[in-house]
Parts: C-alpha cells; structure tokens; sequence
C-alpha cells in the first residue's frame, strides 16, 4: 500500500540575509608546557548520546527508509564521510537513529546538513516534537533545534531526511547533547582526525595553530615534528620557544575517552629571522588611529597637520585616489585653498609630518575611501600602483600604507572559494603590490586595513559567489589579502559602522551602535572562524596587538555612532572580560591595540570627545 505522504511543516519566515548557521566557536586560555592555546573548547564526550554521528563507521546505528541511505567520502563535514539519503517516488529519504534519554531533561539536536529541504527532528520526545529545516542549497549548514523530554520518557526518535522529488541531500556530524541516562548510551568513539590546520609564524619564535573542531573529542594533542604532544582543550594554540629563520612540522590528533585519533596531515611552517613581531614597529601598547581630511573638504571643517593632537598615534592621510578605478595610478594632493581657505602650504605640511614623527607618532597615506575605487586588475596596474604610492610615501616621508578599499573595489572572481588560495586577479595583484612595498621599505613600514565588515566578518556565512554563484561577489573579499600579509599587518581595524546587521560565532546577528556589536565583530577576528561555514577552511585568529575597534568619531561622521560609555563596555569586555552583557566573549585580550575613528576632523567638530575618552580610559 503506498504511504500517506506526510504535510509539509509550516515554512518560517524568511530572514532578510539567508542564515547560515554555525557551530559556535567556545574560546580557552590554557599555558603549559610552552604552549597557549585559545579557541573552542571541545564537547564532552558524555554529553553527545548519538551513535556514529559522523557517520565514520558507516550507517551503523541509524535505519534509513525504502535503502535510501548511503555513504559518502564526498562532501563531508568532518572526518571522511558523510550521509547521502535520495528522495524518490513517495519516500523522502528519512533516515533515523532510537537514543536512550533521561526523563524531564533539556536535549539539544544539531547536525550540518547540505541541499533544499532538508529536514532534522526527533519523535517520541513525550512533549512537544520539534523539527527544524533548511530551504536553500549552497554550502554545508548547521540545523539545531532543543526539546525537553517528558517525566516517562525514556527514549527517543532522531531523523534526518529530505523532501519528495527534491535532488539527493547530505547529513553530517549528528549530535544529541543533554544528560547522559546512566551510561546507557552508546558511549564514545574514537574521534576522527582534525581536519583544516593552518599554521602562521607570529614572530622569529611564536608559531599560532588552529583546526576545525571534531565531534566527540574532549582534547586534542598538538604534534611538533611527529614527537612530544602537548595536550589541548581548544582549536586553536600558540607554540612558543621556537628558533628563529627554522622550518617545523606540525600535526593534531583528536582525543576522548574512546581513545586517540590518527594525526591531522602535517603543516610545515618557517619561522622570520629575527626578533620580535615585525608588523607592529614602534606603536605605543595601545594606539588611538584618526583618518585626517588633508586632500577634500566637508561639513567637519579642516584641520591642519600641525594642529592634530598629540592623542593620535597615527595620522591617516585620507586619501589617495586612482586617476581612474583601473589604472593603478595613485594620487595625492593637499585640500585646494577654494575648498579649504585655512589649508597650509605644502612645505608647511611636510615640516609638521616630521614634527609629528620625532614626537613619536606615525604619518600614512590612505588609499581608496568611499570615492576611491581600486582595481589592480592587470600586472601594469599592479606596478603602477607602486610606483604611484612609493612616490607619494617618498616625497611627503610617510611611514606606511592605509589600505581603504571600499565599494566595488575588491570582488571575488565565480570559482575563487579558498581564501587561503586565492586566484582572482584584483586580490592577486595588491596583495603581490603591497608585498613589494613592504620589502622596498623594510620592517618599520607600518600596514593597515580599515575594511567594511561586509568583507571581512560577513565571509563567516558568506564568501564570494558561493560554490554556486549568485551571491555578492564581494561577501568576505578581504579575507584573503588579511590573510596573505597577517606576517605583515601591522593593524586591522574593521569599519564598525555604516553596516547592516552581521552574525557573530553565537549565531546571533548583532547590529551596530553598541557595546555588543564591536564585542562581537571584534571577538570573531581575535578567535578566528569557518569561512563560509567550512570547518576545513577556518580563518586563524590575529593577534590582539595587529586589531583595533573602527567607530565613528561622532553621529555626523557615520551610521553607528557609539556613545563614550558604550566605547568603554566594549573594551572592558573585550581586555577584561567584564560588562561582557549576553555575549560571551572567547578570550580575554589585555593586549588589544586600541581604537580608530573616521575622523580626526570630526573628532575636532565633536569637541574631541572621542580622543578625550580614548586618553582617560588607557591614561594617555
């Protein structure tokens, strides 16, 4: 007899940006044995009740209906394989798993999933039975939904599946997450092999790890060159003691009770000659960094070089612009008298750039801005670009580069999906350019980034055009040139304003204009995350000295004006690990390099209230 066909489950509403929902990365400080680790804390063991969640023993455990399971070694989540269930005819491919549990507790259900229409509930639960789904097919997803069990319960029906006449679908890394029965569950497994392990040299001794977390591990062990492993709680760690200009070989393996997993492949990495961390040349422990208007005028009024405040650490020249958005050509040159009657003379402003500079502080040219569009997408405008900006650092004496790419600027090319690798042209060339100033100038070059989250905290769900197009092109598109000259980036400090609502690793979407938003965004790149929800491709953490918060110095200066108080949450939070509110941060970062603020000038408009804040919150 053919099966009733189910009714489909009401639809959600959909939300404005497609959510792609991600495990939430949990961070931990751990010193031993010369080695920090900070990241995400592994599940206990005890804890997950599913059987063969990842689907590394085969279907042992579940039960698929009409043989419509099977496994996968492509695409996976985690470990080496994945469940692929096919709907056909009247089955929609449900594929299941009967888990002993306590009475009246809290469960949570999660697994990643990939394809339209796929479906994750539990039955039996003896209350309310939940279901969760994903509409939209594109890269690996997480479904989470939580059930309490009723006073008599004492088992319960888990599924996976997808729906009638919908294309085969994948399910991976399963989990049931609440109060173990008594050891009546299935107990763990020997977890599979970490996946996604990068390795960058932060100084002549200081190599930084990080790895996708694996389901059911409680620890994991650090390998360096194949021996002495030191034992881990988190996703990430920093090894120490290293000998400068050596090349060193590590690996990770997954730990729980069940046992040991095989070593992650091995990652080679070379430390610098030479001490120290050679992106931070000369700032103060915390920096305060203002765009200063010295080539436009507006509403905030002009201020000249040497009327700025010895508040600023570093003075951002805003900007240098292309003579057109391709040609590489970069220039710059001071406000015209008939827009800024007060500017000084050229020689005028040359001398207080030097003034600045033997007082300690650091002059840059910014290049792009909202009008400014840059696009190195040929070789020639590649090496034009830096002869156009060495022979504006070189007449004016400037210490570095801003780089201020904002609009159309950088995009990533359909098929460019691994930041780590990246092939688009525009990417390609300013990360070579900038590569090539920084060896013409020398360590004491000084590098920043002022991107809009919408390409850097953005690419956590979102990077590129996705794996199948149709998506913004520009979503994450600074990841890869961050990533390539992290040994060079002296600051990032992110534009927290002007942005839309933007998920942070809870999950959540935070939106600007308070303490949790810059908590948040800042907390995502001093952790590091899955780009695009891909544990394999995970975005390792900067150093908390390379980060500074970007606000608005005033409401008039940009949407997300933070007031001083909410400022002052923020760093709390995020140095101190206090007024934190709901977000839980996952480290703690004393060493955080401070803020940045568009602008200098209307800092001035605004009575320096935020260079006054930034002076009585680090004593300045």
């Amino acid at each position: 007899m053919r099966p009733t066909r189910p009714a489909g489950p009401t639809r959600p509403a959909r939300p404005t940006v497609i959510r792609s929902v991600l495990s939430l990365l949990t961070a931990a400080a751990l010193a031993a044995a010369g080695l920090l680790a900070t990241g995400q804390p592994a599940a206990a063991a005890d804890a997950d009740l599913i059987r063969n969640g990842g689907f590394e023993a085969g279907l042992d455990g579940w039960s698929c209906s009409a043989a419509s399971g099977a496994l996968v070694s492509t695409p996976v989540h985690g470990g080496t394989s994945a469940l692929k269930g096919t709907p056909a005819g009247q089955d929609n491919a449900r594929c299941s798993q009967t888990v002993t549990v306590k009475p009246d507790s809290a469960y949570t259900l999660s697994a990643w999933v990939q394809g339209a229409y796929v479906y994750l509930g539990a039955t039996g639960t003896g209350t309310t039975d939940p279901q969760t789904w994903t509409q939209t097919p594109g890269a690996w997803k997480q479904l989470s939904t939580s059930f309490r069990t009723g006073a008599a319960t004492t088992s319960v029906t888990v599924y996976t599946q997808g729906w009638y006449g919908q294309p085969p679908h994948f399910t991976d890394d399963v989990t049931l997450v609440g109060p173990d029965p008594g050891g009546s569950g299935p107990g763990p497994q020997v977890p599979a092999a970490p996946t996604g392990l990068t390795a960058s040299a932060t100084s002549a001794t200081t190599v930084g790890l990080s790895w996708a977390s694996v389901t059911g591990a409680t620890s994991y062990k650090v390998y360096r060159d194949g021996a002495n492993p030191t034992t881990v709680s988190a996703t990430s760690a920093t090894v120490t003691g290293l000998t400068a200009a050596t090349t060193y070989s590590f690996q990770v393996s997954a730990v729980n009770a069940a046992g040991e997993s095989p070593k992650s492949a091995a990652v080679p990495v070379t430390t610098p000659s030479g001490p120290g961390n050679p992106g931070n040349p000369g700032l103060p422990a915390h920096a305060l960094v203002g765009y200063l208007h010295a080539s436009f005028a507006n509403g905030s009024g002009y201020v000249r070089m040497a009327d700025v405040p010895a508040s600023w650490d570093v003075i951002n020249l805003a900007f240098g612009e292309p003579t057109s958005v391709t040609s590489g050509d970069i220039r710059f040159q001071l406000c015209p008298v008939s827009e800024c009657p007060t500017v000084e003379s050229a020689a005028e402003f040359k001398a207080a750039i030097k003034a600045k500079q033997a007082a300690g502080k650091k002059v840059l040219i910014s290049i792009g801005g909202q009008n400014g569009q840059v696009q190195l997408g040929t070789t020639a405008a590649r090496d034009t670009f830096v002869s156009s900006v060495s022979k504006i650092i070189d007449e004016y004496g400037l210490n570095g580069l801003d780089i201020d790419f904002e609009g159309h600027s950088l995009s990533l090319a359909t098929g460019d999906t691994d930041f780590r690798t990246p092939t688009t042209p525009v990417i390609v060339n300013l990360i070579s350019a900038v590569k090539t100033l920084k060896a013409k100038y020398g360590p004491e070059f000084i590098l920043t980034m002022a991107p809009e989250t919408f390409f850097v905290q953005l690419g956590y769900q979102y990077y590129g055009s996705g794996p199948w197009g149709g998506q913004d092109p520009r979503a994450g598109a600074y990841l890869p040139v961050i990533h390539a000259l992290r040994d060079d980036l002296t600051l990032l400090h992110v534009q927290d304003y002007n942005s839309g609502s933007i998920m942070g690793l809870d999950n959540q979407y935070h939106s600007m204009g308070g303490a949790d938003f810059h908590i948040a965004m800042t907390d995502m790149l001093l952790t590091g995350f899955p780009v695009a929800g891909n544990t394999a491709r995970v975005f390792p953490a900067l150093r908390a000295d390379q980060v500074a918060i970007g606000l608005p110095a005033t409401t008039n200066a940009g949407n997300g004006h933070t007031s001083p108080a909410e400022v002052n949450k923020a760093l709390d939070c995020l140095t101190k690990k206090v007024s934190c509110g709901s977000y839980q941060t996952h480290g703690t970062w004393p060493a955080l390099r401070g803020l940045m603020t568009w602008s200098i000038n209307w800092d001035r408009f605004g009575s320096w209230e935020f260079s006054k804040n930034f002076d009585a919150y680090f004593g300045g």
